[in-house]
């Protein structure tokens, strides 16, 4: 799309005046909400398509962030500092182009992160729990998987010169973070605990092999992340928790493959290592700061050694990455708000989404509009709703209270809460302890009464219609985000795997497939 020419913008603000001027004796001229929406359209009438080359690129992706996780996320954030939160703006509600995202796999309905992470960096869709291989590839088919790989575009990237690198509050070889890098039939190939010795034979990778060992140009210049299990053999105990180890049953050492690969290659497990890294060094730096996922936002704070927040390790992603003239391909993955729906917990799936907020806000503070193309989308949905009639301002984690201010009650004479999701955990009544059996049935149609449960509590979990031990992801659509070089190719409803193909053409990666 061409930049509008002075003659036709000069003619476009006039048609846009215009009616203006006539509304100017309507009644409602004075409303506030009146008002506030002429001068989004005013805003919005100004904002002109960039079409230059995008030097850089930012995949940004908040695992599991459904509509309404982000409309509840604002909410929330307006809450928590004492404003309306139904009219909040949070950093994501500022960028100027929106499409949604048809996020089924080739072989599902609903999907799960590896088909997804797959369309969204390499443009095609592909089966459910595969990593990095084309639609033709079987679960678990180790030499199709092979004859099956696609490219990404942070292989593109390095091969180009580029600088790359991962980000994510996950395991760094978890499904989304390794759809930037690995090739596997099976998602849960993380180590070689889980690789199949058949797998082995016939040539098949671990995931965290192929991240510490990617043959795609010098490698990435910054991995941030948890997972450190993976990397590490049985045999060694774990530098922050020593009464545990790690998982390797090769007796392989991927953290010091790591630095052995230069002297300027680190790694860095905790708080503290993290702050001493000088990126102004041009370090290749590898921190995995937990065992497994790091914590989630609201518990971050308890880690026994320290755990950076995900703002801050975008923020040294960032500065490590621009040093790179060339360019640089950068994925930020909110990998928890996943995890936390999973477990019906609405609580902590918010403050993620709020620290993955945060995030964006970083990225859109330390990069310029004019060169980088920044997408911020989800990777699915999952079955969190809001619902009621709750009056303005009531607590997003609170009871239905109508706008009279009167606790409303459901078809069974109890209180219900505005969050809820259609399958999970929440379903189980009464709550059942952690060594219960979440398979035996509960009495047909009877509800926990409310009344007296403190539903603000950060461990509720929020109640559910079909009871299962982990809430499922959902199909609906998700929102696309989009800010920088051709960035208004982002409008309407548009595939999953279209992704890929804006970022390609916008950088110019993949630049003979345009």
């Amino acid at each position: 799309m061409r930049r509008l020419t002075p003659l036709l913008f000069v003619g476009a603000s006039l048609l846009a005046l215009a009616p203006a001027t006539a509304q100017d004796k309507l009644p409602q001229t004075g409303d506030s909400y009146f008002t506030a929406a002429q001068a989004d359209l005013a805003r919005r009438l100004a904002i002109q398509p960039i079409t230059g080359k995008a030097k850089n690129v930012i995949i940004m992706v908040g695992d599991g962030m459904s509509v309404a996780t982000v409309t509840a996320a604002r909410i929330l954030e307006g809450q928590k500092r004492g404003v309306d939160g139904e009219s909040n703006s949070i950093a994501v509600d500022t960028f100027p182009y929106t499409a949604l995202s048809k996020t089924y796999s080739h072989d599902g309905q609903v999907s799960d992160s590896a088909p997804t992470v797959t369309a969204m960096v390499a443009g095609v869709k592909t089966r459910n729990d595969v990593i990095g291989v084309n639609q033709t590839v079987p679960v678990g088919d180790c030499k199709a998987a092979l004859a099956g790989e696609v490219t990404s575009i942070f292989e593109l990237a390095e091969a180009a010169g580029k600088a790359t690198g991962v980000v994510s509050t996950a395991r760094i070889t978890h499904a989304t973070p390794a759809g930037a890098y690995a090739h596997t039939p099976v998602r849960d190939w993380e180590s070689t605990k889980e690789l199949p010795e058949e797998a082995k034979a016939a040539g098949c990778k671990d995931i965290a092999d192929q991240l510490v060992n990617w043959t795609a140009g010098d490698g990435f210049e910054v991995v941030l992340g948890g997972g450190r299990a993976y990397f590490l053999p049985a045999e060694m105990k774990d530098p922050e928790d020593t009464e545990k180890t790690g998982r390797r049953t090769d007796a392989r050492d991927l953290t010091a493959e790591w630095t052995k690969k230069s002297n300027n290659n680190v790694f860095v497990f905790d708080q503290k290592g993290f702050d001493a890294v000088d990126v102004k060094s041009g370090a290749k730096i590898l921190g995995l700061f937990d065992m497994s996922h790091m914590e989630y936002e609201a518990d971050r704070a308890k880690d026994a050694a320290g755990e950076p927040s995900i703002a801050e390790m975008t923020a040294k992603a960032l500065d490590r990455l621009a040093q790179d003239e060339d360019g640089y391909v950068l994925m930020i993955e909110g990998g928890r708000i996943d995890h936390a729906h999973h477990a019906g917990n609405a609580a902590r799936a918010l403050e993620d989404t709020l620290a993955f907020d945060a995030a964006i806000k970083t990225v859109l503070e330390k990069t310029s509009r004019e060169d980088t193309l920044v997408v911020v989308t989800a990777d699915h949905s999952h079955t969190m709703t809001i619902n009621g009639y709750p009056k303005r301002g009531n607590p997003i984690f609170g009871k239905v209270v109508n706008v009279e201010g009167e606790l409303e009650l459901a078809g069974d004479g109890k209180p219900y809460t505005t969050l809820g999701y259609a399958n999970g955990p929440g379903a189980y009544f009464p709550p059942l302890g952690k060594d219960e059996d979440k398979t035996k049935a509960q009495p047909a149609g009877i509800r926990p009464d409310l009344t007296d449960t403190d539903t603000l509590s950060i461990d509720y979990l929020q109640p559910a219609t079909v009871p299962m031990g982990s809430e499922t992801h959902a199909g609906d659509d998700v929102a696309i985000y989009a800010w920088g070089p051709f960035a208004h190719l982002f409008q309407g409803t548009v595939e999953e795997n279209y992704i890929y193909h804006v970022m390609s053409h916008a950088s110019g990666l993949g630049a003979e497939t345009n």
